[in-house]
């Protein structure tokens, strides 16, 4: 049952980090799945040209005839675009390498910034009774970044625990403030997830250290451990929690769906 006071549904989240190989797509995967799991219904949008997370869910190039280029330039309607996986309850608007140029082709459309934004508020997408439309971003602060900030409620940002991570993030922070004060005056950090994280390893413990020291309760508190498993599952088109339902990387995911969860029911 959904209280009143809950935030809008569905719940909209972008996954966002300019920098590549964060686990970004891994963590839009599994996320989705541990949030079905849940009992939620959940849609996934890959806006990322590289298709990684449609790649993941296991849908063919061939059954990708309409994907989110056809949401975002050309003003398909959501039922056109959105795409069946094999987990009941979890849906995907899939991605391919047309998405490459959507950033030139709606350049000069004065709305080009919120072309995803009213996509995912169409009426129809009623009818499909989401909780969560989780938005998996490309690697860079593309206009096709702007559009999931300008489409989402919040930012999840996924962080490696590696040299330099948080180096990084201080130009995702000021997009994010950009978009605030231009589009979506209501836009929030979700949480910054913690990545590939290894309690033997120094590093990691100094990351994790200086991430909670610099950005308090935003970092989360789950932590997605470095796993061999969850690296093979997308390889099987799996999730972790498919691919191996007991495994470490799939208590972290099933942690971080309720962390998520959580704290919308709370509010």
């Amino acid at each position: 049952m959904h209280d009143s006071i809950v935030p809008p549904r569905p719940r909209i989240i972008a996954l966002a980090n300019q920098k590549g190989g964060v686990g970004k797509t891994t963590t839009t995967i599994n996320l989705a799945a541990a949030l079905v799991e849940l009992g939620m219904k959940v849609l996934v949008v890959d806006v990322d040209p590289q298709g990684n997370s449609s790649t993941g869910f296991g849908i063919p190039q061939e059954d990708r005839k309409k994907t989110s280029y056809e949401l975002i330039v050309d003003g398909a309607p959501i039922q056109d675009v959105v795409v069946e996986t094999k987990t009941p309850g979890l849906m995907i608007v899939p991605a391919n390498a047309d998405l490459s140029s959507a950033d030139l082709e709606i350049f000069s459309n004065e709305r080009r910034s919120f072309l995803l934004h009213d996509a995912l508020r169409a009426p129809e997408i009623d009818a499909y009774d989401f909780d969560y439309i989780l938005i998996d971003c490309p690697p860079s602060l593309s206009l096709l970044t702007v559009n999931a900030l300008v489409a989402c409620h919040a930012v999840l940002v996924p962080l490696q625990c590696e040299f330099f991570a948080l180096e990084g993030l201080s130009q995702l922070m000021l997009t994010i403030r950009d978009v605030r004060r231009s589009a979506n005056p209501a836009l929030r950090i979700e949480g910054v997830v913690l990545t590939m994280h290894d309690r033997r390893n120094r590093l990691t413990i100094q990351v994790e250290a200086d991430a909670r020291a610099t950005m308090g309760e935003l970092v989360l508190q789950t932590t997605i451990p470095r796993n061999v498993r969850i690296s093979e599952a997308p390889s099987y088109a799996l999730s972790i929690l498919s691919y191996d339902s007991a495994s470490k990387g799939s208590e972290a995911y099933r942690a971080l769906a309720k962390e998520i969860s959580d704290r919308h029911k709370n509010k």
